[in-house]
Parts: structure tokens; C-alpha cells; sequence
């Protein structure tokens, strides 16, 4: 069977391309395919060859990949999949958009509906004059949404990575959905029970990621702070920042892994679709201090992984600190719960169950199970 896996972009490393990789790395074999990719900002793909498309050959196409936005679809419908047998595609946006032949099978890995079309108001709020565009970009997103409705009947079936993206799938796609969850390489993280006097936030700079919030409840705890990322918010964050809260930007593997090892808590804020770093957290034996919505709500237990604040601002975000400072913490459980539930030994079971099932007839999605 000749596969082909199909990413959005390959210009930066957040959890969706730590997804992918796993992906390559399982399917060894198959050929990758995405609109752009830049080797030297995403995951480490070794001596891969990596297909691209036309939008490749356009200079700086790789640093200023959003403004491209109205030429994705066009550009993956362009690919010619016709060769393989089976698509799996991993995509927030834009991959599921490619074209198969008619018996062949594709599978999407669904990391959320195209967000900046669904949640425009949250997706841009980091980008403080786009008002005076809006009539403008409002236009241009009613067409494309559109054709991110056409183009997501492409897919035999979707894997959304908790319940809150299938039900997002289903409410705004009209398609159902399977939701496994994803892992992490938990070889790339270590686990230590001696933790230091800091918390740790690691995410990119944007605004959904609401890190404002956390800068903020630390400016007033003040409390030594990490954070790890970039993005375009981070000049603006820095300014708000006092000394106690710092910027370290882009780090190694290996140094993401010590601080996550170490930290007394990862903090997250963000209402997020899935949420790979509580789990990478957990994986760590550190406690996960997280906005109790979205996601987390598939992963995080409270109390025993973590602790949940219910409102995105920061006095919630101070009291949960608070209150779990004063708790003890069992490090190892944590660890361990994270080890029975979300390797890739777990993931894969479920995903090669499933494609033998897809590949093996042509049922509905509802008939499907990974149990």
C-alpha cells in the first residue's frame, strides 16, 4: 500500500508538527507532502525528501506563511495524489483539502476546524490594527469559508484529538468524528521528583494563547516565571513583564525537557483544542496549572495531575497557584498516569486498528471504534 502524508506547513514547531513527526517516524515509508517547509524551523524530518508546492518557490513564503492564507487551497488541490492508496492527512486548516483518487482512502488527523475562519475574533486579537482591515479580511474569509466547507468532504474520516474538536467537526464540517488522543514521544522528556523554585509556560506568543493573563498574575505573585516560545505578542508581553517573569524564546528539545522536568508547575491559559503540554508536563512529573475548558477537560484530572481556574483572567489564575502550592504532590503518579494513557505504544494501537478497518471496506464513520 503506497501512502502519502500531508501537513499544512512545515515552518514551525508547535504541537500539531510534534503529531506529524510522530507520524513520519511510524510510516517510514510514505512520501511527505505540504505547501511550505522550512528545515530549519520545524521538526526534524533527517533525510526525508519533503514534496511542496508552487507557493514554496514565492521569497519569504516561509517566514510570512499567514499572509498566504487565500492560496492554500488551490495550491493542495493542485498536489497529484493519484499514486496512493491511502491519504493521511494532518491539518488545523488546509491539508484535508487535497484531491485523492476515487478508491483510494484518506484519513484526517482534524487538530480543529480552520480557526481564524470559525473564531476570527479570537484567532486576531494579538494583531491590534487588523480592525482597520476587517471589512476587508470579513469578505475575503466568507468565500473562504466556503471552500473550507467543500473541501472538507474530502476525508473518509476524521480523528479529532479530543471531544471538544468532534464536536466542532460535527457542528460546523457536518462530519463525524473519531477522538483519539494524541501522544507525545515520552523519549524526548525525563521525570524528576526534585523540583525547583520556578513555573514554566511554554507556547507560542500568540493571543488565544492568552499568556498576557499569566504574565500578569505573576507580575503580582511574583513568582520567578519561564517562558519558552515565540510569536508575534512577545514584545508586547515583555513590556508588561516585571524581573521576576523571563523570555527565553526558542530552546532545544533537550533544554524544553530539563525545565519541564524541574518546574513546580507548567501553566497554561489558552482554551485549547487539544493541549500537548500538560500531557508533556505530566510525562515530566510536574503539575499542570491549567484553564479548565477545551481539551483539558479530555486529559488533565484536578488535583491529582493538576489544578483547574475556571475564568481566563489573573486572579483566577493567582488562586489556583495558590491553592496548589499548599497541596503534595505525588510526582511519580503523575508520571505514570500519563505513561498507561498517552504514548505512542497506546496511540498507535487504536490508529492501526483503524486503518485496517478503513482500508478494509467503506462503512460510515459511526461504525468505527478504537476501543
Amino acid at each position: 500500500m503506497k501512502i502519502a502524508l500531508v501537513h499544512d506547513y512545515l515552518t514551525q514547531k508547535g504541537g500539531a508538527e510534534r503529531v506529524f513527526e510522530l507520524l513520519c517516524k511510524r510510516f517510514a515509508n510514505a512520501d511527505i507532502f505540504t505547501s511550505l517547509y522550512d528545515p530549519d524551523h520545524t521538526i526534524d524530518l533527517s533525510d526525508r525528501d519533503v514534496c511542496t508546492t508552487s507557493l514554496q518557490n514565492i521569497p519569504g513564503a516561509t517566514k510570512y506563511f499567514r499572509l498566504l492564507a487565500p492560496f492554500y487551497y488551490p495550491a493542495f488541490r493542485a498536489l497529484d495524489l493519484q499514486a496512493y492508496d491511502l491519504i493521511i492527512s494532518s491539518s488545523s486548516s488546509f491539508a484535508k483539502a487535497v484531491h485523492k483518487r476515487p478508491d483510494a482512502k484518506h484519513i484526517c488527523f482534524c487538530h480543529n476546524v480552520t480557526r481564524f475562519l470559525w473564531d476570527t475574533q479570537t484567532y486576531l486579537r494579538g494583531y491590534r490594527k487588523y480592525h482597520l482591515f476587517y471589512p476587508v479580511l470579513n469578505c475575503l474569509f466568507e468565500r473562504m469559508k466556503k471552500l473550507d466547507l467543500e473541501y472538507a468532504t474530502e476525508p473518509d474520516i476524521y480523528i479529532a484529538n479530543s471531544t471538544t474538536v468532534a464536536d466542532r467537526i460535527q457542528r460546523i464540517y457536518g462530519q463525524p468524528a473519531i477522538t483519539v488522543h494524541y501522544p507525545i514521544n515520552d523519549r524526548r522528556f525525563i521525570f524528576s521528583d526534585q523540583k525547583d523554585d520556578f513555573c514554566l509556560v511554554s507556547s507560542r506568543l500568540m493571543s488565544y494563547k492568552r499568556v498576557d493573563i499569566l504574565v500578569e498574575a505573576f507580575n503580582w505573585l511574583g513568582w520567578p516565571l519561564l517562558i519558552i516560545g515565540n510569536g508575534p505578542q512577545r514584545q508586547y508581553l515583555e513590556s508588561k513583564a516585571l524581573p521576576n517573569v523571563r523570555f527565553l524564546g526558542h530552546v532545544s528539545d533537550a533544554e524544553r525537557a530539563y525545565l519541564m522536568a524541574k518546574a513546580k508547575f507548567v501553566v497554561t491559559a489558552a482554551l485549547e483544542d487539544y493541549g500537548l503540554v500538560p500531557i508533556e508536563a505530566n510525562f515530566s512529573g510536574t503539575p499542570t496549572i491549567t484553564y479548565g475548558a477545551g481539551g483539558a477537560l479530555d486529559t488533565q484530572i484536578p488535583g491529582f495531575t493538576g489544578a483547574f481556574f475556571k475564568r481566563q483572567t489573573p486572579d483566577a489564575v493567582q488562586v489556583a497557584l495558590l491553592e496548589a502550592s499548599k497541596m503534595d504532590w505525588n510526582y511519580a503518579d503523575i508520571r505514570n498516569y500519563a505513561l498507561n494513557r498517552f504514548t505512542e505504544a497506546v496511540f498507535f494501537q487504536k490508529v492501526d486498528r483503524l486503518i485496517e478497518q478503513v482500508c478494509a471496506n467503506s462503512v460510515s464513520t459511526v461504525s468505527y471504534s478504537v476501543a
